[in-house]
């Protein structure tokens, strides 16, 4: 084991190992990149820099530094996470005899409910028509109509490909967390957006990238952050009093479908869930729904108990 190799340069060498063996997302290794940044950053400033000087209390030192900033609980476990990774791998690799963060205690967390559109909202939001034309306005709905139509994460629909959409079958190709795949299906509203928005957007004048689907106004893929803009906007343009995030479609989708009567393996399944766990909180929401609807509509709900 050697004490010269710095804290950056085992972030660094932890980082590579995990982009070349673990097949992690884009998004997931920034997270990673992020948090262990701001560890290094955090330990330089309690005067550490190389990974064989840290020690549990270091790590709580740091971890209250965190909290005194207001980080919430879910992200601090998140980092937490990432820590515990990082030194079992520093130790599993021989450059540390222990994982220095191993018995790091994660932070409690109150259980929060995803926030749903109603199915009143979302038909106002994907039935909206703006004054005026132009392909941007098909790409809007397009592009809404089919995170609604999947249940799609904003990620995966940034990355769609022309070559994953199947019109003719009605199903699209996502490409998930891990670099998982799996179909989705596409409703005749989404259809039909899908396709006077391609129709528009073949021109050449419009579309610079030959393989993404929804293109920004320059005519390349458009981003995750572009996806929220455009939202943010149909939103307010709507009427709709309150945040709404490409994420809140995602759970109206799988709120809504339960609500239906699809089962819940079947939903884990269309959100690309690895774990029935994941997709559990959208029961909660639904059992709501369904006291809602009894209280209202049963002749006796409404009686207390003598």
């Amino acid at each position: 084991m050697s004490k010269v190799r710095t804290l950056s340069a085992d972030v660094g060498a932890y980082l590579r190992h995990i982009e070349s063996v673990r097949n992690l997302s884009p998004h997931t290794l920034r997270a990673y990149e992020g948090d262990l940044g701001e560890l290094q950053a955090g330990l330089r400033t309690l005067g550490i820099t190389h990974s064989s000087a840290v020690d549990l209390f270091l790590l709580r030192r740091y971890l209250t530094t965190l909290r005194a900033r207001g980080l919430a609980p879910r992200s601090t476990a998140r980092k937490i996470s990432a820590i515990r990774a990082f030194f079992g791998w520093l130790q599993e690799a021989g450059r540390l005899p222990s994982n220095p963060a191993e018995t790091l205690r994660l932070p409690k967390r109150g259980r929060s409910l995803p926030k749903v559109l109603t199915p009143e909202e979302i038909r106002c939001l994907l039935e909206y028509r703006p004054e005026g034309g132009g392909w941007m306005v098909a790409r809007d709905r397009a592009l809404l109509e089919t995170l609604y139509s999947t249940g799609a994460r904003v990620s995966e629909m940034s990355g769609l490909d022309l070559a994953d959409v199947d019109l003719d079958d009605g199903t699209v190709l996502l490409k998930g967390k891990g670099r998982k795949e799996r179909m989705a299906g596409l409703g005749g509203p989404c259809l039909e957006a899908l396709e006077d928005y391609l129709a528009v957007a073949a021109d050449a004048r419009v579309r610079r990238d030959r393989r993404a689907v929804f293109l920004n106004r320059f005519g390349t893929r458009l981003t995750t952050r572009g996806i929220s803009r455009v939202l943010e906007k149909r939103v307010a343009a709507a009427g709709i009093r309150r945040g709404v995030s490409p994420h809140t479609l995602r759970h109206s989708f799988a709120t809504h479908m339960l609500q239906a009567g699809a089962n819940l393996r079947e939903v884990q399944e269309l959100l690309g869930h690895q774990s029935v766990a994941s997709t559990q909180v959208y029961t909660h929401l639904t059992l709501d729904h369904l006291m809602r609807v009894y209280k209202k509509a049963h002749p006796r709900a409404g009686r207390s108990r003598s």
